[in-house]
């Protein structure tokens, strides 16, 4: 793939994303009010679970909304690699007959996740104003903590998708992934809970350091994330370094092997 290539396909790049938008909803009942649904059904599960029964604590901020704040972030990027990871398989027609760069196809996935992800978003702040939460000026940092999380989607999504052409069964592995994921995230707990020895190791999780971000940018009660951000923005470069590189080495086969 030459270097401006993507931009010579950019309208096959807008009517992929717009696809991928269009289908997730057709002759759904609920339509958008699925990507509300699954984050606030599991916050309400967490709010029981975590922080009543098990009495995690959240600070000065009320448990539903610091549960919140974390999913909507999580949300994104979960079914963004779930989507992503089986984009390539999903198009074997397209792929096996025309050629075009073959990054557009996860990417466009993972872009068509960011309409959830508003929608997602506008309960938060109505979760927020309903509990009297008003966001500081750290807010004006959230579209870096977004940009991580679809880099960070998009790098997973790149090693996924080029490896379920190759192998099949890596569909299974991505739903296992994606839930065991949640569980080493700081979602349903503070990331605080974590020792202060491996807080920078557990940074190596990119979600880690966007959750931790969410919560700063948005929960003017939250602690202002530290090293472990740092660790999680260079656990992303890495990553998606290599999962372009896997990506370009794996590209040409595609066509045959799919």
């Amino acid at each position: 793939m030459r270097p401006g290539e993507l931009w010579d396909y950019r309208e096959l790049f807008y009517f992929l994303t717009w696809r991928d938008i269009k289908v997730r909803y057709k002759q759904t009942a609920f339509g958008a009010a699925w990507a509300v649904l699954q984050p606030f059904l599991t916050m309400v599960v967490f709010s029981l679970f975590f922080g009543s029964l098990a009495g995690i604590s959240s600070g000065d901020v009320p448990y539903p909304v610091f549960a919140f704040a974390a999913l909507v972030p999580w949300t994104f990027f979960a079914t963004a690699v779930a989507l992503a990871g089986n984009s390539l398989v999903e198009q074997e027609r397209i792929l096996a007959k025309v050629y075009f760069p073959r990054l557009i196809v996860p990417t466009a996935a993972v872009l068509a996740c960011l309409v959830d992800f508003a929608i997602a978003f506008v309960v938060l702040l109505i979760m927020m104003l309903v509990y009297g939460i008003v966001p500081s000026a750290a807010i004006l940092t959230l579209p870096f903590f977004v940009l991580l999380a679809a880099l960070a989607a998009l790098a997973v999504s790149l090693w996924l998708s080029a490896l379920n052409v190759l192998y099949r069964d890596v569909r299974y592995v991505i739903p296992f992934l994606v839930q065991l994921w949640l569980f080493v995230s700081p979602v349903a707990y503070p990331s605080s809970l974590v020792p202060e020895p491996w807080d920078a190791v557990y940074g190596l999780n990119p979600m880690a350091g966007v959750i931790d971000g969410f919560r700063w940018a948005l929960l003017s009660e939250a602690e202002p994330p530290g090293p472990m951000l740092a660790v999680s923005v260079l656990a992303t470069g890495a990553l998606l370094a290599g999962g372009l590189l896997y990506f370009r080495r794996m590209e040409r086969s595609f066509a045959d092997v799919v």
